[in-house]
């Protein structure tokens, strides 16, 4: 056994084993889906940075650099633009409304904005794109696995898996803040200690840039949608409106707290946006011939590092994806019980039975997430499936609830139809012929302009 696989066994054993003794903590179902609403900024801040840091933004991000260079930043860079909207604009105002109704979920906001048919057709749309997101960082966990023992795939799926699953289900949202924390912590030792010696192992940035094509140096280069500043249309709205970061803002004991704690991660965000993409950079330089961008990161810090620290940096990268996966869970979870069983199926259903069912729903969404992760190819084909479906269904609707009082669940219907719609167009009639239309832009363009018209023409029931 090497160091490596070691070491990713003890952390392993630990965040599974500190998962359950939080377990004891959660008494009702709201500790269970909003920590009880006693939050403070720190354990704000690190569980919404150790949600925002998963695959997508280590591994996909380093396979991406690995091809395109420097404009990878975008990925992240834009998921911590957008979490600025989120700290000192949506945050604290949905706050307020959930503080003073008791929303569990963003669904229970969509309800009371509109109603339960809107609530129901965004539920189904999310959970469906859910399972994708989780299947990414499950792809991610299983290329580690893969690059350390040689493992297929379907092995360090249901291995991952496992770990995030029992964790989650133990403890909910309380239990996962206090998990972040200790995660956040070896999350950035090992990426802080291993970016200094990548970068030395290749010359330092000068030698690096030099080395590779200039476009690797462009920060606005692009190829199209889902490539370099493009990102922004894609991942920027989505991280606003993600209803596993809403539903982690209700779990803020106040205003100050949730504007002071996201604004943080956005800062870290934006920051730790270029220590993936250097890695991936120099690992175009060292490592040539990669042919999966999947193990472009985990190949580099195993055989372009000294073992102790190459150990160390693979233990941060799996963290990541598991920290990840428990806020996948948790929108999982909290929407399939309380949006679907409690208001559609059993009403008056128990607090005991809530929270039952949540960490049935946990499993499940465990299990499917590990049996998807085996078909999908890479982590940023996952991801992109989510963001997309989560951008043009929620953002208008969500936004548009929000801050105006005039539209009514006929808007929001239009909106949601009109969006979806237009991204599988796009993407399927428009995407070769016209490769610089942007679908999740498209699709967020004719949202609006179905809520706007739609809107002009009815009245809110409020």
């Amino acid at each position: 056994m090497t160091i490596h696989l070691a070491l990713l066994i003890v952390y392993s054993v630990g965040v599974v084993a500190l998962g359950l003794w939080t377990s004891r903590l959660i008494r009702s179902s709201s500790d269970f889906f909003v920590a009880g609403r006693r939050l403070g900024p720190g354990l704000i801040f690190a569980s919404m940075l150790a949600a925002n840091i998963g695959s997508g933004a280590t591994v996909g991000v380093a396979g991406l650099a690995y091809a395109e260079g420097i404009s990878a930043w975008w990925w992240s860079g834009s998921a911590g633009l957008a979490s600025l909207v989120l700290a000192f604009r949506v945050g604290p105002r949905i706050w307020a409304l959930a503080n003073e109704h008791g929303f569990y979920t963003t669904g229970d906001f969509l309800e009371f904005r509109y109603n339960a048919t809107v609530r129901l057709v965004i539920s189904v749309l999310i959970l469906c794109g859910t399972l994708a997101i989780l299947a990414g960082q499950i792809i991610a966990g299983a290329a580690i696995l893969n690059v350390l023992t040689g493992a297929p795939r379907w092995v360090g799926s249901l291995i991952g898996g496992a770990i995030m699953t029992i964790y989650f289900a133990a403890g909910g949202l309380l239990g996962t803040a206090v998990v972040n924390t200790v995660q956040l912590v070896v999350m950035l030792a090992g990426f802080l200690l291993a970016m200094p010696v990548a970068l030395g192992t290749v010359g330092g940035l000068g030698t690096l840039f030099s080395s590779l094509p200039a476009g690797y140096g462009d920060f606005t280069f692009s190829t199209g949608p889902g490539s370099g500043w493009t990102l922004l249309f894609l991942t920027g709205p989505a991280f606003i409106v993600s209803p596993g970061l809403i539903q982690k803002s209700y779990g803020a004991r106040s205003g100050g707290a949730l504007r002071t704690g996201v604004a943080l991660n956005a800062a870290a965000l934006m920051v730790f946006a270029f220590v993936p993409v250097l890695l991936g950079m120099v690992a175009a330089v060292s490592l040539p011939g990669i042919q999966d961008d999947n193990l472009v990161l985990p190949t580099l810090l195993r055989e372009g590092l000294p073992v102790w620290l190459g150990a160390l940096a693979l233990a941060a990268v799996f963290s990541t994806e598991v920290d990840t996966c428990d806020a996948i869970l948790f929108m999982i979870s909290t929407s399939a019980s309380k949006d679907l069983y409690k208001r559609h199926v059993n009403p008056g259903a128990t607090d005991a039975e809530l929270l039952r069912v949540a960490r049935i729903a946990a499993i499940a969404g465990g299990t499917l997430g590990v049996l998807l992760s085996i078909y999908l190819a890479t982590v940023i084909d996952a991801l992109t499936i989510f963001y997309s479906l989560l951008v043009a269904s929620l953002f208008v609707p969500f936004l548009g609830g929000l801050y105006t009082r005039r539209a009514g669940p006929a808007a929001a219907l239009a909106a949601i139809v009109g969006g979806v719609v237009t991204l599988i167009g796009v993407r399927l009639a428009l995407a070769e012929r016209y490769p610089w239309v942007d679908p999740t832009l498209t699709a967020v363009i004719v949202a609006a302009a179905a809520f706007a018209a739609v809107s002009s023409v009815t009245k809110s029931r409020l």
